[in-house]
C-alpha cells in the first residue's frame, strides 16, 4: 500500500467524464494516493475506484418524507447512501473531497484526519426553484444539507463569486472560488472570417435560449452565420430550431464532439456565443466552462447581462455584452461586430488565455487540500 496521505474524491456523477472532478483528479494524482467513488468507470491515474452501481440513483428521493421534512430519512434512505453507508471505510483517509451538497454527509461521516473539503457546483438551495415541484419538495431539503452539514466543512469552494457570496450570506459559509475553467491549450487565433463565423456549444435546452439566438442570427442585417454543436437533450428542441432557421441558409446543427476534440473545433470560428436567460438564480450567477472553452480556443465572446460572465468578458477586452436577454439585444449585438473588432477580441483572449486557464484556478483547490493534509499530519503524529 502506498506510504503516500491519501484523498478520496467522492463525487455522485460519472467522474471519468465529469470535466470538473477530473481536473481534481488529475491535480492531486500525483502527490497523493487518490480514492474516487462515484459512478461509470475508474478514471485514469487513482489508486481506487468504488463503483456506485448504475441502477442506484442518488437524486430519487422519498416524496413523503421531504413533505414531513423528515430531512435525515430522506437522506438515509436513499439507495445509494444504504450502499455506500458501510462500504466507504471510516477514518482510513487523510482528507475527503466532497463534490456537491449530497455527499458533504456521507463524507463527514467518513472522519478523514484532515477534514472535509466541499466543492459546490452550483447553489444547491436554488439549482432548480424555477420548477414549482421541485421548490417546494426538494429545495428545502438542500437547504437543509447546507445548515446542517456543509457548515461542518474544513473548507468550501465553488464555482463564482456571486454564488460564493450567496452560501456567505444565508449560511455564513466562507466559500473559495474556483472557476469552471478549460485546461490551457497552446493555440493561434485565426483570421476573421467572412461571414463572421459564430458557435455554440452545449445542451439542447429550452432555458438556454436557443431559440433567442437562432432568431437573432436569422433576422440580423450583419454577414454571419451560427453552428450549433448540442447534445440531443430535448429532441423537439432541436427539430423546432431547425424549422426556425430553415432557408435561411445561416444555422448548422451539429452533433456533439468529445471534449477532447471540442477546443480545437471551435478554433476555426470566430464568435462564441452564450445568452443564458436568468430562469433561476444559479442562470443569472452563471460562469459556465463554454465561456472558458471559447477563450481556449481563441474566439471573441458574445454574452448576455449575466453578473459573472458579463465581468470577465469587460475585465479582459474579450468581446461583447448584450442589453439584456431579448432576441432584439442580441441582433443588436450581432450587427454591432465588424471583422475589426472581432479580431481585436480573438486577440485579447489568445493573451488572457493563460490567466483564465485551469492551470491557475485549480490553484484555489490545491491550498486547501494542501492544508487539510497538513493538518491531518499533525493529527496522525499526536
Amino acid at each position: 500500500m502506498s506510504n503516500r496521505p491519501r484523498i478520496l474524491v467522492l463525487s455522485f456523477s460519472p467522474i471519468a467524464k465529469d470535466a470538473r472532478v477530473l481536473k481534481q483528479v488529475r491535480l492531486f494524482a500525483e502527490q497523493y494516493a487518490v480514492t474516487t467513488c462515484g459512478y461509470g468507470e475508474s478514471p485514469d491515474g487513482v489508486g481506487e475506484h468504488i463503483r456506485i452501481p448504475d441502477e442506484y440513483v442518488y437524486w430519487q428521493k422519498d416524496r413523503s418524507l421531504l413533505l414531513q421534512r423528515r430531512f435525515a430519512a430522506v437522506y438515509r434512505r436513499n439507495a445509494v447512501m444504504d450502499y455506500l453507508w458501510d462500504r466507504l471505510p471510516r477514518g482510513s483517509f487523510d482528507v475527503v473531497l466532497a463534490d456537491d451538497v449530497d455527499t458533504v454527509p456521507l463524507a463527514l461521516r467518513l472522519a478523514p484526519h484532515g477534514g472535509v473539503h466541499a466543492d459546490l457546483h452550483e447553489y444547491a438551495p436554488r439549482e432548480k426553484e424555477d420548477l414549482a415541484r421541485w421548490r417546494v419538495f426538494v429545495g428545502p431539503y438542500m437547504a437543509w444539507l447546507c445548515r446542517e452539514y456543509v457548515t461542518q466543512c474544513a473548507s468550501v469552494t465553488t464555482v463564482g463569486q456571486g454564488i460564493a457570496d450567496e452560501y456567505q450570506r444565508v449560511f455564513g459559509i466562507p466559500a473559495g472560488v474556483v472557476t469552471n475553467a478549460a485546461p490551457y491549450v497552446d493555440l493561434e487565433p485565426i483570421p476573421v472570417g467572412n461571414p463572421i463565423r459564430m458557435v455554440h456549444s452545449g445542451n439542447a435546452m429550452r432555458a438556454r435560449g436557443l431559440v433567442e439566438l437562432v432568431d437573432a442570427v436569422v433576422r440580423a442585417r450583419a454577414d454571419v452565420t451560427l453552428d450549433l454543436y448540442l447534445m440531443p437533450t430535448e429532441h423537439d428542441l432541436l427539430d423546432e430550431l431547425a424549422v426556425r432557421s430553415a432557408g435561411s441558409g445561416r444555422v448548422t446543427i451539429h452533433d456533439p464532439v468529445p471534449y477532447a476534440h471540442l477546443v480545437g473545433t471551435l478554433n476555426r470560428y470566430d464568435v462564441g456565443v452564450h445568452v443564458l436567460p436568468p430562469v433561476n438564480f444559479n442562470n443569472k450567477w452563471a460562469l459556465p466552462n463554454k465561456v472558458f472553452d471559447y477563450v481556449q480556443a481563441r474566439l471573441g465572446l458574445l454574452v448576455g447581462p449575466s453578473p459573472e460572465m458579463a465581468r470577465m468578458v469587460r475585465e479582459h477586452d474579450l468581446g461583447v455584452v448584450t442589453e439584456d436577454f431579448t432576441t432584439e439585444a442580441t441582433i443588436a449585438a450581432i450587427e454591432a461586430l465588424t471583422p475589426e473588432r472581432v479580431a481585436a477580441m480573438k486577440q485579447a483572449a489568445h493573451a488572457s488565455a493563460y490567466e483564465l486557464s485551469a492551470e491557475t484556478q485549480v490553484q484555489g483547490w490545491e491550498r486547501a487540500i494542501d492544508a487539510l493534509m497538513e493538518k491531518a499530519r499533525h493529527s496522525r503524529a499526536r
